[in-house]
């Protein structure tokens, strides 16, 4: 376990290395990073000013030789939601902390001086260092200069977007191939740039490494693990396939398939931008339909899509995206996607939120339904540039809405909306509405059980069941977030129960405790209560559970409408 908390001050440019605290010593990742918000954060203070930290923390069982333990969470008060916020990414900066011995990373205060500073982590602690020479570039050139310059070091980064402290704007991470993953969500990169921080290093030479209390009962449960994960339809075949972009073709026959702003549940052009299609293309021009985005990960939903010339375009091009800008924005052109999500990497902007801003800005008349080379304009100059509407785009989709005075914003405590219509797959209404996150569907994945009959079944179409389905995996997921996995595998985890007790086994041989069954939904309830006490003190309610009204219209081809009732939401929290 990692051994050591590193605090980075960042008012009087001080470092420091603490032991860690008695009551943290079990917690890691999103239990860790909220536990840290919650004590140390006020909750209504002003999210990019001085009283607001950003936390990393590794999981449970990051860099260990289970598979798909490789994920990093960064906890803050979000500028998007004015909430609590999490969010996960893969790359390889959390293995590098890891083998470290480094249990957190907590950044506080904010510098006097106008100027930008590095930060460079290693055996011998944290380094601050004034560093004003990448300043307006993207995250591309960044990453291959620190690549040349410092070789294979893990990096956390921010592009314009975070300088320019949009509240979309994301915390990027460097992949194993020097591409790029995403802590997305929340507006962790405008955090970042409040605190004048473009980017962080980590090496991990010479560092302590990873000891196991019990390394043969190790093996044994992580080969079980990994087994489950290979044989499961989703995590071993599908994914692996076609990647998330698989959901497409799934969704658009559910009739779940959000389009033009969430007013249909199907898409006449899906065929063009599924994950089949998408398949196809990555094997016609020589890309790799399947890569991982950190070491060890066996599921692989990944992959490297170049253009017609067989040039790198992006990679980790994952459905929500394609959703976003394809069916929700009209856009028919994979490769115009495909440009745009490179383009909000580079730029560092939250490519779900990126995605809904640019169906808002449709709707408000910005540029035309369908128009691909004018939203790769509107991600590359306005953006980019923090143009006075590049502004107003890159802070969110509700910040484009109200601007423009529509009502049809697809937003919960204003985060977007992501790419499955509440009312034709009800559980994850409940997801959006209740999430201490603001819409966030990997909070409760309710699409498994909904749609890909994971887990058992429960009818979308039908309000049965489904309160307490999200409730179930949102407890489920707030301690899968906990342990470095990757959150896909919930999938057979969910349906193998020997891959279950597995996680919990592999973090008992890790640290030689007693955790069971009961003791991870417990794990999973601690961190949900936790998260929803700050927002409650930061000035949330239950009425901010909600949806928008504009999804009491019925949605073709079911003609479903969102009919939960205020109580009905509100029973999520009775647990």
């Amino acid at each position: 376990m990692g051994e050591k908390i590193i605090r980075i001050n960042m008012t009087n440019l001080t470092t420091a290395i603490e032991a860690v605290p008695a009551e943290w010593a079990a917690l890691g990742g999103r239990a860790l990073t909220s536990t840290v918000v919650a004590k140390e954060v006020p909750p209504t203070c002003e999210p990019l000013g001085k009283y607001n930290k950003l936390v990393f923390s590794p999981g449970l069982l990051t860099a260990t030789a289970a598979a798909n333990s490789g994920r990093l969470s960064a906890g803050f008060k979000s500028p998007l939601t004015g909430g609590i916020k999490e969010s996960n990414a893969g790359g390889t900066a959390a293995q590098k902390m890891e083998r470290l011995g480094i249990k957190a990373v907590i950044i506080e205060g904010m510098p006097e001086k106008d100027t930008w500073y590095s930060i460079h982590i290693d055996k011998d602690g944290a380094t601050i260092k004034e560093d004003v020479e990448y300043i307006g570039k993207g995250n591309y050139e960044l990453y291959n200069i620190i690549g040349e310059k410092m070789g294979k070091v893990g990096v956390l980064s921010i592009g314009p977007a975070g300088e320019y402290k949009m509240a979309a704007a994301n915390i990027s991470v460097k992949d194993p191939d020097g591409n790029i993953r995403s802590h997305g969500r929340g507006g962790g990169g405008a955090v970042m740039g409040s605190k004048k921080i473009k980017y962080i290093t980590v090496d991990d030479t010479g560092g302590p490494g990873i000891t196991l209390a019990d390394p043969e009962k190790f093996k044994t449960q992580a080969r079980i693990f990994a087994k489950a994960l290979l044989d499961h339809p989703v995590s071993g075949q599908g994914l692996p396939t076609y990647g998330t972009n698989v959901l497409i073709n799934i969704l658009n026959e559910a009739g779940g398939l959000p389009t033009k702003n969430f007013r249909f549940g199907t898409c006449d052009h899906a065929e063009k931008i599924c994950g089949e299609t998408m398949h196809d293309t990555i094997v016609a021009r020589k890309g790799n339909p399947s890569h991982g985005c950190h070491a060890g990960c066996i599921i692989k939903c990944s992959q490297i899509y170049n253009d017609a010339d067989g040039k790198y375009i992006t990679s980790g091009f994952e459905y929500e995206t394609v959703w976003g800008l394809g069916a929700n924005s009209l856009i028919e052109s994979l490769d115009d996607i495909a440009v745009c999500d490179r383009l909000m990497d580079d730029v560092g902007i939250d490519s779900i939120e990126g995605a809904v801003i640019m169906n808002v800005a449709m709707e408000a008349g910005i540029l035309p339904w369908g128009d691909g080379k004018g939203t790769i304009k509107l991600i590359d100059e306005d953006i980019r540039k923090g143009t006075p509407l590049g502004r107003i785009l890159g802070n969110g989709a509700g910040s484009v809405g109200r601007t423009y005075g529509l009502t049809r914003i697809p937003v919960v405590k204003n985060q977007g909306i992501p790419a499955y219509d509440p009312r034709s797959v009800k559980g994850i209404g409940i997801t959006y509405a209740t999430s201490t996150m603001g819409a966030d569907h990997t909070s409760g994945y309710t699409i498994a059980t909904n749609i890909l009959k994971v887990g058992g079944y429960v009818d979308p179409l039908s309000k049965a069941g489904q309160v307490e389905l999200s409730r179930n995996l949102q407890i489920a997921t707030a301690a899968v977030d906990s342990t470095g996995l990757c959150i896909f595998v919930a999938f057979p985890a969910l349906d193998i129960p020997e891959c279950f007790t597995a996680i919990f086994e592999m973090i008992n041989a890790r640290y030689g405790c007693e955790l069971d069954a009961n003791g991870v939904v417990e794990f999973g309830k601690y961190v949900l209560k936790t998260e929803h006490e700050f927002n409650l003190a930061a000035g949330f309610s239950n009425k901010d559970d909600r949806l928008p009204e504009f999804f009491e219209e019925q949605i073709p081809p079911h003609n479903a409408v969102w009919d939960f009732s205020d109580a009905e939401i509100d029973e999520f929290w009775n647990f």
